[in-house]
């Protein structure tokens, strides 16, 4: 017992508490941008929603056309990356640096590149490519909180406005704070911090709280798929959440190997009104070969697998994942602006559904979960992101033990590889 004492004492010295007369000040500017960080991400979403339809559904339907046929995704495809082109060709700011040196931990950048960032996001929502809305919505909210928080509240250490945005913007991606939590508590382990863990997260998870808690009320978002039930699990749903967890991870470690290559062979053309419409052409000829259900960010597109498990054979489901991580990889090298996280999930989920319709003792929960979480694990490197997405998409409390050991293995695949992120000189990140 006195060396547990003598620890606790060493402990509570290395990292003094920080008083709530501190920490009280900081509510208040959370919550502003909190609630900011999610008005821009729901903006955007809307409105890339509505040009989506006009896209895909008033104009096809007026010229007589098939919605979704071949020849209308290549030309809405090419389309999107001509428009995307201009604009990061003309307008002040080029939409901020190369998208593919970007992750969730989002550079500082001057206003005048958030216009331009913002509408290349929502043309890219709206278009078709495999990106999600997340890296380059945080790194909006990031540069806009950096701005205000420093002419509005000047004696504010400017470190907090990123922490608060990147947290808030998270919060609303996700639809709680909890995963905004397990973010920053990774980003923290590899910080030198002053105080004890959860004083460094007070203001970040009152941001993120404040930023769900908008979204939820605006827009009541929900990643559960509503899949089977599966119960207690057996020894056969742990034989199966960690070998697809282990396949998924090796999967998606090839996307990630390719991905500096892509990005040399686009980066050649040197032009972003070449490079964006050559990765259209690129996009074009994937959705023909693996379908609509592959364009998108991928989370209505998952639904719409999720309803109907047993709708697609073994060899469908594992087109759409070759598919889907092969756009993945060329809307993130080519230059569209977006995030890897989404479409990643699109990825593991057709795996899981794929392993269910090869094997029909697993279950469709966990080989959804599991599959979610070994691409999560190699595109990102971020266990308990990975770990948390995975779980949601299920709902199923008993799941998350069979996740946490599946987890291990696959850890062990992914750690000291590269992620999916390039440095300025187009070598990986690891």
């Amino acid at each position: 017992m006195p060396v547990v004492q003598e620890s606790e004492d060493q402990a509570s010295s290395a990292h003094p508490s920080t008083p709530a007369r501190a920490l009280l000040p900081s509510i208040v500017p959370a919550v502003a941008v909190g609630v900011l960080c999610s008005l821009i991400l729901v903006g955007v979403e809307v409105a890339a929603e509505q040009l989506q339809d006009v896209l895909w559904q008033t104009v096809p339907d007026a010229l007589g056309i098939g919605r979704y046929s071949v020849a209308w995704m290549f030309v809405v495809l090419i389309a999107t990356g001509i428009a995307v082109g201009l604009v990061v060709w003309k307008v002040p700011g080029h939409a901020g640096p190369d998208p593919a040196t970007i992750g969730l931990d989002a550079p500082v950048l001057p206003p005048v590149v958030l216009p331009g960032l913002l509408l290349v996001t929502a043309l890219m929502l709206a278009g078709g490519p495999s990106l999600g809305p997340e890296n380059p919505i945080i790194t909006v909210n990031v540069g806009l909180a950096v701005w205000l928080g420093s002419r509005l509240v000047p004696r504010a250490p400017g470190r907090i406005w990123p922490a608060l945005a990147e947290a808030a913007t998270i919060g609303a991606l996700f639809g709680t704070p909890v995963a905004a939590a397990l973010a920053i508590s990774e980003l923290l382990a590899t910080k030198e911090t002053r105080g004890m863990l959860w004083d460094n997260l007070f203001a970040p998870l009152t941001a993120a709280a404040a930023g769900s808690l908008t979204v939820t009320l605006l827009d009541h978002p929900s990643f559960d798929l509503g899949l089977p039930s599966f119960g207690r699990p057996g020894w056969s749903d742990l034989l199966a959440s960690v070998v697809v967890t282990a396949v998924g991870a090796l999967l998606a470690m090839c996307a990630v190997r390719a991905l500096p290559y892509v990005h040399g062979a686009f980066q050649r053309l040197r032009h972003p009104m070449l490079m964006l419409p050559a990765g259209g052409v690129v996009l074009g000829c994937l959705a023909a070969v693996g379908g609509h259900l592959t364009l998108f960010k991928g989370l209505d597109e998952i639904a719409t697998l999720a309803r109907d498990p047993d709708g697609w054979s073994a060899g469908e489901f594992a087109v759409m994942t070759v598919v889907k991580l092969a756009a993945l990889v060329v809307a993130a090298a080519c230059g569209f602006r977006g995030g890897r996280i989404f479409p990643a999930v699109f990825v593991g989920t057709a795996l899981g559904l794929c392993a269910h319709a090869l094997v029909s003792g697993v279950h469709p929960s966990v080989g959804v979960s599991a599959g979610v979480l070994g691409v999560l694990l190699a595109i990102t490197r971020q266990g308990w992101i990975s770990l948390f997405v995975a779980a949601v998409l299920v709902a199923e409390p008993t799941v998350i033990a069979l996740l946490c050991i599946a987890s291990l293995p696959a850890w062990l695949l992914v750690t000291g590889r590269p992620q999916m992120q390039l440095r300025a000189d187009g070598t990986p990140v690891r």
